[in-house]
């Protein structure tokens, strides 16, 4: 046995963000910008560590909305569009360096060396459906893919049992559709946590959830391990919490590994800084500019401005990227001796949950930090094993019973993220939405024409659509208020629209058609989900 456990849990989640009305729509590239700087990557990754022989146990959420956007035959037209693209101005760009700017010329082959292996796997490996690639991945053993709650509905701020019990039935459903079987664990949104949503996620079968810290340190009783060890609630649904040292050194602004002075700076990106005219045949064709992706900075320092940066080399912030990983394992080293000496000879287990996002989009390095993490610890030690929830429920360890706590990961700790005085003017229109599509589910249940059905089905889209927790959250954040705003506002209003439909009879058959074209997520949903038990 070893000194310690350690679980690695990634947490890859996009807003549905599907608009077929336009050509092109600037928010579909947080879609491209993800597959082309995390998935891929990641993939590429966890694939080749397999076919070496080395296991990169991890965990992983890859969402249904995320799930449904991969699957899409419009999306991935349009993706592959998007990285054709990116390698032409990249292809473009090497043979400037070439001549103009030689500092820059090993970070332009490198943009050129890494699109061009995507667009490869993208295309021949994995057919352009990376939910190829994720279930590949778990049938061989290397992750297990868990889900997360339907549309990344914040549970405790549903209002209705229905409702809530939609987000947890309809996100198996679909867990089943793309992965051929029932998913052992779930990532309840943004770890969001109350009492009784367990209860949930036994009738569905879910065997465990991954919350923040202080759901079980303030649980009752409290846990003799710390968050070092899973609980288990007293219907016997586990718990696993998240480690606070190991987010710091990733996630802390002040002391994580992403700001180092060697690695890229995400700030500084050729949509802003090459000439307009060079840059337009890239663009939309709005002519706007944007960020591209093809970043030529390092960081440099935190207090250097934007204008004196210094050139990105590619060797150097790989070298740090396998530095940090090192680190990173001695200091899980240290602190599985440390917890196995407090513990009296019980083997710790540490928790560590990120976004997936962080590992290549907002820490370029990311991915290779992991590639060498995982390398290390197949080679350079036997302290620390690798495993994740479910390995852990395996192993026959007992786990203490305990009733957790109402958290979440957001500031703070608790709810103020997706209810506060700027975003709480969405909720009564949710909640309402909510109470409404229980009556007509109630209603039609029994005896619904295909028309009906039809509608119905919708009205579950839509509201499914606006409790996604993204438009709570980016309205806090500032980022994309206006879009956000509109996108939950759209969908309270179609739902609107089709009760009335439902109420006259009077069907605009051309607007229904409009509305389910642009919304189609969860094909397999049926609104007798919402019904009263």
């Amino acid at each position: 046995m070893p000194t310690g456990y350690f679980s690695l849990i990634l947490h890859a989640h996009l807003p549905f963000v599907r608009h077929p009305e336009y050509p092109e729509f600037l928010e579909e590239d947080w879609l491209y910008e993800a597959i082309t700087e995390v998935y891929l990557p990641l993939i590429f990754i966890f694939q080749s560590l397999h076919e070496q022989g080395i296991k990169p146990r991890l965990a992983m959420n890859v969402s249904p909305p995320l799930c449904e956007m991969l699957a899409d035959p419009l999306l991935q037209e349009r993706y592959t569009a998007h990285i054709e693209n990116l390698l032409e101005l990249a292809r473009k760009e090497l043979e400037r360096a070439k001549t103009e700017d030689q500092n820059f010329h090993d970070v332009a082959r490198m943009y050129v060396d890494n699109l061009s292996a995507s667009l490869d796997l993208w295309n021949n490996r994995y057919s352009r459906n990376l939910i190829n690639a994720f279930r590949e991945l778990q049938d061989e053993g290397v992750v297990e893919i868990i889900t997360c709650c339907a549309t990344h509905g914040f549970m405790p701020l549903i209002s209705t049992p229905e409702a809530r019990r939609a987000q947890v039935q309809l996100a198996v459903a679909n867990y089943k559709k793309h992965f051929g079987r029932q998913p052992r664990g779930i990532w309840l949104a943004e770890c969001a946590y109350e009492p009784g949503v367990e209860d949930l996620l036994k009738e569905n079968g879910i065997e465990y959830f991954i919350s923040d810290t202080h759901a079980i340190l303030y649980g009752d009783p409290r846990p003799r391990y710390g968050v070092h060890a899973p609980v288990v609630c007293p219907n016997g649904t586990a718990v696993f919490a998240r480690d606070v040292e190991t987010s710091q050194q990733v996630w802390s602004a002040e002391i994580g590994y992403p700001g180092n002075d060697l690695y890229r700076e995400f700030y500084r990106d050729i949509g802003w800084d090459a000439d307009y005219e060079y840059l337009k045949p890239h663009l939309h064709a709005s002519g706007e500019r944007r960020h591209l992706g093809l970043k030529y900075h390092r960081i440099t320092g935190r207090d250097v401005p934007q204008n004196r940066k210094e050139p990105y080399i590619p060797a150097m912030a790989r070298d740090k990227a396998a530095e940090n990983a090192s680190h990173f394992i001695g200091e899980r080293i240290k602190q599985a001796h440390k917890l196995r000496e407090t513990f009296e000879g019980h083997p710790p287990l540490v928790v560590s949950p990120y976004d997936a996002e962080l590992y290549g989009h907002w820490w370029f390095e990311g991915p290779q930090f992991i590639d060498f993490f995982f390398r290390k610890i197949h080679f350079d030690q036997t302290d620390i094993e690798c495993i994740t929830p479910g390995d852990f429920l395996d192993s026959g360890l007992p786990i203490q019973v305990q009733q957790p706590t109402a958290s979440s990961w957001g500031e703070a700790g608790y709810y103020k993220v997706w209810i506060n005085e700027g975003n709480s003017w969405m909720y009564p229109y949710q909640h309402d939405a909510e109470r409404k599509m229980t009556d007509y589910a109630n209603r039609y249940k029994a005896d619904a024409s295909e028309l009906q059905v039809l509608i119905l089905n919708q009205m579950a889209r839509e509201l499914l659509l606006a409790q996604s927790s993204d438009w709570a959250f980016q309205i806090y954040q500032g980022t994309t208020v206006e879009y956000s705003s509109r996108r939950f506002q759209s969908h309270i209003y179609r739902f609107d629209l089709l009760t009335k439909m439902l109420d006259t009879g009077e069907v605009d058959d051309d607007l229904l058609w409009e509305i389910g074209s642009r919304d189609n997520i969860f094909a397999e949903v049926d609104f007798r989900v919402y019904c009263s038990n």
